[in-house]
């Protein structure tokens, strides 16, 4: 007579159901929590969506030609975009500027 209890740890013939066995809920906890996830932010986009705003909230800016513009215009154009200028100058030149 075994004076051991039989225990699921013990029995290697007795089955156990398919929500008790660790493994099952390794395979299937990952993609579980993957389609959890994307149910709430689908819910988050929807119910938080950006109102599109009318074509006339927002004017249309065409930029006028350098030759149409006056001395002072031209210059403050020519500063809006130095900043820009300067960087791409930088990116593609090979080495550095002698003042540096």
């Amino acid at each position: 007579m075994n004076p051991m209890p039989s225990t699921p740890a013990t029995a290697p013939n007795e089955r156990r159901p398919w929500f008790r066995e660790p493994i099952m809920w390794l395979v299937v906890g990952g993609p579980l929590a993957v389609v959890v996830a994307s149910l709430i932010t689908v819910w988050i986009a929807v119910r938080h969506a950006d109102t599109v705003l009318p074509r006339e909230a927002a004017p249309a800016r065409v930029a006028e030609p350098l030759e149409r513009l006056s001395p002072e215009e031209r210059l403050q154009a020519e500063k809006a975009v130095l900043p820009a200028g300067q960087a791409r100058n930088h990116v593609v030149s090979p080495t550095l500027p002698k003042g540096d």
